[in-house]
This record gives structure tokens, sequence and C-alpha cells, in this order.
């Protein structure tokens, strides 16, 4: 006999909240099966969840940076001890592989918790040197001190996106929390159910009540009236540049303050000096392939950051297109709980069918389908192949629209003038990547992208390096301290 599937509320002042609306079902992206049921978020559930944050916010915000120090840390001890209870379900609902869940979600958002631990106890003030000033009609003439100080926003909602929906939660309230902020989160539609129970987290941590709530919706109601809320003072979102426009457009009436982490195409140029004397594969070039092989082997493909271009000199392109091959079809694609498969479905039947028409179009463009391309003989689930697609032109809409899937496609260029016009080709701007056998000839390429992010030889990232786009890829950055100085409002304080 099988146990009833779970049936959440929403998390708002410390409690369990059962929704105005009614309950929609989160779906196992492998099983097609139910794995429970999210509340359904209405104006009313959000509105309770605002007040409860703004009533939370006077007291947390004046709660000692050390004190906010404890909490933080605490709360990366209970997520911690709590990890072999939220893996199984957070793999479940995101569909990710075992590998993934278990060693890159729940571990980076304790990291982060840990990571702004420290951060509310940086300091916030930077002293100004004083400086004489003349008498005026203002004010008596005399030496005249100052100093610029971060002050926490307020309320902040925090809206964040289905692929890493802990980690990504967690790189928001954090760093929110820790500056003295209070927080109304909404998950994605798509897997919220981890989230939702952060909340017990927190509050096992000593978190006081209504200093983070959190409230879901399986469609935009929820975050609609999150944004519009009279008493939101900031709106963190991460997700698509089409939800961030309408979004800076809604704060932009009442001059909030926002954060958009959007979309990204990310190019991998490929100088010529990375392919070894001989035209063999060399180490520059194994890098390559395998930071952009990443685009299959990590998540399906369905991160911001991923290399989905691969930039080639016209005379290696075929040397990279076909060691690119053999680097997919070694993949194993499967259910995710097993150790062995290293891709696993996409989200949601949707997605996986707005994959398969970016590739449909392709080939009707007259691009060559190297490998991949047909609907893997797997059910249930929702899976995409490994694809990589050649003889693509800038112009095509699979070099410039987001796929968010397990799609490479491969552009060919003759000078590294070329290439860097066609890797700035796009309306995005998040991460780009350069390979090349002389770094320094990769850092001149590098300044030359209009790009918020770009890694040399490597897909690695840097916690503590400021993240964001240029263009439709965002607006402002966070990470490192630098997320510190997201969730604060900055105050001049002069004095005589």
């Amino acid at each position: 006999m099988t146990s009833p599937v779970k049936r959440y509320g929403h998390w708002i002042g410390g409690q369990w909240r059962q929704p105005a609306e009614a309950h929609y079902a989160v779906v196992n992206p492998a099983t097609e099966q139910t794995v429970g049921h999210a509340p359904e978020a209405g104006p009313a559930d959000v509105d309770e969840a605002v007040r409860a944050a703004r009533e939370a916010y006077g007291q947390w915000s004046r709660t000692s940076p050390a004190k906010r120090a404890a909490v933080l840390e605490r709360i990366a001890d209970v997520l911690d001890s709590r990890s072999a209870d939220l893996v199984p379900l957070l793999q479940s609902e995101t569909g990710a592989t075992i590998r993934v869940a278990s060693s890159m979600q729940i571990p980076t958002a304790v990291d982060r918790f840990r990571r702004y631990a420290r951060g509310a106890v940086e300091p916030d003030t930077v002293p100004l040197a004083p400086q004489p000033v003349r008498a005026t009609p203002l004010a008596a003439g005399g030496l005249v001190g100052a100093a610029a100080v971060r002050r926490p926003v307020g309320v902040v909602g925090c809206i964040t996106s289905y692929n890493f929906p802990i980690v990504n939660l967690a790189g928001k309230v954090a760093p929110a929390l820790a500056m003295g902020n209070t927080v109304v989160a909404k998950p994605a539609p798509q897997d919220p159910l981890t989230c939702l129970l952060l909340g017990e987290v927190m509050k096992e941590a000593g978190l006081p009540d209504g200093v983070f709530n959190v409230i879901t919706g399986s469609g935009a109601i929820a975050g609609e009236a999150l944004v519009a809320h009279p008493d939101i003072d900031m709106i963190s979102f991460t997700g698509s540049t089409a939800v961030g426009k309408a979004i800076a457009r809604s704060a932009g009436g009442a001059m909030k303050r926002t954060l958009l982490e959007l979309g990204g195409k990310g190019a991998a140029i490929v100088l010529q000096d990375a392919v070894a004397e001989g035209g063999r594969p060399g180490r520059t070039l194994k890098a390559a392939i395998s930071a952009v092989g990443s685009t299959w082997a990590f998540h399906s493909g369905q991160i911001c950051t991923a290399p989905t271009r691969v930039l080639v000199h016209r005379d290696q392109y075929e040397l990279v297109i076909t060691t690119l091959e053999q680097y997919a079809q070694s993949l194993t694609i499967g259910d995710p709980v097993d150790n062995s498969t290293v891709v696993g479905p996409l989200i949601s039947a949707a997605q996986r069918d707005r994959v398969e028409a970016y590739v449909a179009g392709a080939r009707d463009q007259g691009a060559r389908i190297v490998t991949g391309g047909e609907r893997p003989d797997l059910k249930p689930g929702f899976y995409a192949a490994p694809t990589l697609i050649a003889d693509v032109t800038p112009d095509m809409a699979v070099a410039q629209e987001e796929i968010f899937g397990p799609v490479v496609v491969a552009i060919a260029y003759d000078t590294e003038d070329e290439a860097v016009e066609i890797a700035n080709g796009t309306a995005y701007g998040l991460y780009d990547y350069v390979f090349s056998a002389d770094a320094g000839r990769a850092w001149a390429v590098a300044a030359r992208l209009r790009s918020g992010n770009v890694g040399i030889n490597t897909a690695q990232r840097h916690p503590e390096t400021p993240f964001g786009g240029f263009k439709e890829s965002g607006i402002g950055r966070d990470g490192g301290s630098f997320g510190l100085s997201a969730y604060s409002e900055l105050q001049a304080v002069v004095w005589s």
C-alpha cells in the first residue's frame, strides 16, 4: 500500500498556512508521477506573507550582525543535518541526476549560508576623509566628517528558477538576511517543495518568525502579486529574460530595487592555438571539449551559464565536431537515480517539446544534426538526447536564443575579430569562454567580450566573483561580498 502524496502549505510567519486557493501537482520529470501537492497562492496569501515579513523587519534589521551571523551558521548546520531526508525529495522534483542532487544542491546551499554567516559581520561602513568646508548660507564652515554605510533595503521578494531551486534561493536569501532584510520567497512552480521545507529548517535554527516566508503557485498570479505589492522594497529574480523584463516594468513604476539574473547564450571561443601540433586534441582543446560537453553532461543543459555555442576556426572545425560528437555519444541517458546516468530528463514535457522545436527549426534551415536530435526511447520521462548541430550560421534561432536543454551549436569563423563579433552578436551577455594555449591572448580576447563573466580555459566558477550579465542577461551583481552590496542601500552619514 503506497503512502498518500503530501499536500504542503505556504510557510508564513513561522508556520504552515493552508492556501486560500487549491493545490497543484508537482511532477517527477523521470517518472511523470506526482511527488507532492504545492499550495496555489492567491493575492491574499501573498499579502499575508508580505505583512509577516514587514512586521518582522523592525526587530531583525536591528539585530546585531554577530547574532544574525550565528543564526545563519545554525541554518547551515540544520540544513546539512537534514540533507539525507531532503536530497531524495529534491532529486525527485527536479529530475537532476543523483550525483548532481547529492553533491551540488544541498551542499552548495549549505556553503552559501556559511559564507553569508561570515558576510553578516563584514564591515558595513566606509569612513571618508574629513573635508574642510567653507561657510555658506546653508551652514557654518568647519571640518566635516562622513561615512558611507550599507543599510538593509527592507522586505525582499525572491523569485527563483527551477534548475537549482534551493541553491538559487540560498544565494538570494542568505545575503539578504545577513544584511538585515526580511524575505518572501516564491520558488519556481515546477519544483518548490524543498524550498518550502527550508522554512522549517530556518525555524529550527532559531530564525525569528516572519523573517523568511515562502509562497508558491503554478502560474503567474503569485509572482505578479509579489512584485506589485506596495510593501515589497526589492525584487531579486532569476529566470528568463522575458519574465525579467515584465518584472522590471512593474517594479520600475514604484522605483523598487531590482536584481535580475536572466538568460544566457554562452559562447566558447576556441582559438587556433588550442589545437596541438599535428592537428591533435591537446590539453587546451580537451579542456574546451569538456567545458562545451558540460552543456550535455551537467543537468541536461538546464543552466544559464552553459557554453551552448562553440566557435571554432574553419581549419579546425571538423576536428572539433568529430571530438564533440564522440563525447556526446559516450554519455549515458536514463534514470537519474542510477549512478551510471549522466544525462537525465528535462524538467517538463513542455520544456522537452520546446527543445525539440528548436532542433527541428535548425534542421529546416539547413543545419546539420551531427548527433542527437531524436527523442530517446525512454518512457516514462521527459528526455532529450545530447544534440550537436553543425553548419550553423549566427543568424539562426538556435544561435541567437536560449534553448535551456542539451543542445550545442557549432559555428565556424575565419578571424579572431569575426569570432568576437559572433560571440557578441546576441541579445545576451552572461557567461562566455575563451580557450587558448596563450593565457595572455585569451585575456585580451576576454576584454572584448560583452559578457558579465568570462572563463579562460575552464568552466569552473569562483564563488567570490560578482555574478550577473551585460545586455539582456540582467541588471546588478551578487556573489561573495558583492551580494551584500546587492541587498543593501548606501546611506551617507555626515557630521560636523
